[in-house]
């Protein structure tokens, strides 16, 4: 069989594959096979044009109302800004909102391919990419500032002021680097035309046999947007359970359970993803696929868990925000000064008065409060 034109093709989409995490047309159709016919990908972009629009308008309505919430929440009461966590929150809201505005193109480019020309093309991939990475630099954030409250109290409540003029410093750097780990899209992603002459878009790395650029960014997607952040925070929260287990606080077990849900969704919407990331950095080096029937699961499944990866921006206020005590008075407040609710029935609905907890912003606890 001669291979040189499947090796040509597959090139071709294993660097789309490398980008499918923002949503490029998952159409190029490949080349000679084992049985010498064309791989049709009509199938993959029939799934593409009925999974992807609904799906991502849900996370778009979704994340927009509860990320929206608390941008209000933060700049309707400026003196809620007085812990790092607090700051992390607001910039990841930021974060997850402005990366939500690029699902709408995406969802058009799954029904009719990419129609907004390369320059678009890079700046949604780049907003894709640093939204991205300073969201997950962010949860990072907040996992070591939980241990620094929790953990190390004498030092927390001694620094406050030096804290949080760190948070912010340091939220400035998080958008930094996010913008540093988003330069390949700057100089690679591009509209590209298929043989069918449809567009989608896509990275275009620079021609070379062995793929080194290709698998660079893919290893540093893979390091710094999973696995460095993952031991982070499994090292900061598994000390905060276990000072959590020593204590005698009647809501512990409440805290316990809101920490092992963060690192579970977490993991659940990253971890698929990042090993088909991992799986396409293993083809980039040395092909293995060379059945259509599987290049076009393998695409399937990318785009699945790519959109478990997407749900993480509609889930963060809930898991962030949410739960806390002060977010949900806070919310019942805002409904009460703009007419929504009458005040009784915002003291109904608060639950009444409520006892100091791990999830409420004590002096040792505001961690956990979000």
């Amino acid at each position: 069989m001669n291979v040189t034109p499947f090796v040509t093709a597959f090139t071709g989409l294993t660097t789309k594959f490398g980008l499918d995490d923002y949503g490029e047309d998952s159409s190029t159709p490949t080349g000679d096979y084992e049985d010498a016919s064309i791989c049709d990908r009509a199938e993959v972009r029939r799934f593409r044009r009925y999974y992807e629009p609904a799906l991502y308008w849900i996370i778009v309505i979704l994340g927009a109302i509860g990320n929206s919430m608390v941008v209000w929440i933060y700049t309707h009461f400026k003196n809620r800004l007085k812990t790092m966590t607090d700051v992390y929150l607001l910039n990841l809201a930021l974060a997850d909102l402005f990366f939500l505005c690029t699902l709408p193109l995406w969802a058009a480019d799954s029904i009719n391919g990419w129609t907004f020309g390369s320059a678009l093309c890079k700046i949604m991939s780049a907003i894709y990419k640093i939204n991205f990475f300073s969201s997950v630099f962010l949860l990072t954030c907040i996992s070591v500032d939980r241990y620094i409250v929790i953990v190390q109290t004498t030092k927390a409540q001694n620094s406050k002021k030096s804290r949080l003029l760190y948070s912010k410093l340091i939220c400035v750097l998080v958008w930094i680097l996010a913008v540093i780990m988003a330069i390949p899209e700057f100089l690679f992603a591009r509209s590209k035309e298929d043989m069918e002459g449809n567009h989608f878009c896509t990275m275009v790395y620079l021609n070379n046999e062995n793929n080194h650029i290709k698998i660079l960014v893919l290893a540093l997607q893979i390091c710094m947007g999973f696995c460095i952040p993952l031991i982070v925070m499994m090292f900061c929260y598994t000390v905060i359970i276990r000072t959590l287990l020593k204590t005698r606080n009647f809501q512990k077990h409440k805290a316990l359970r809101v920490i092992l849900a963060v690192v579970a969704v977490f993991i659940f919407s990253q971890l698929p993803y990042n090993s088909m990331l991992v799986l396409e950095a293993t083809q980039a080096a040395n092909t293995t696929i060379t059945k259509c029937e599987e290049l076009q699961r393998f695409d399937i499944t990318t785009q699945i868990m790519k959109s478990l990866a997407y749900m993480h921006s509609c889930l963060n206020p809930f898991l962030y925000a949410f739960v806390g005590v002060r977010f949900r008075k806070d919310i019942f407040r805002l409904l009460q000064i703009y007419g929504c609710i009458p005040s009784h029935k915002s003291k109904l609905l608060q639950g009444g008065p409520q006892r100091s907890s791990v999830m409420s912003d004590t002096e040792t606890t505001n961690a956990l409060s979000l």
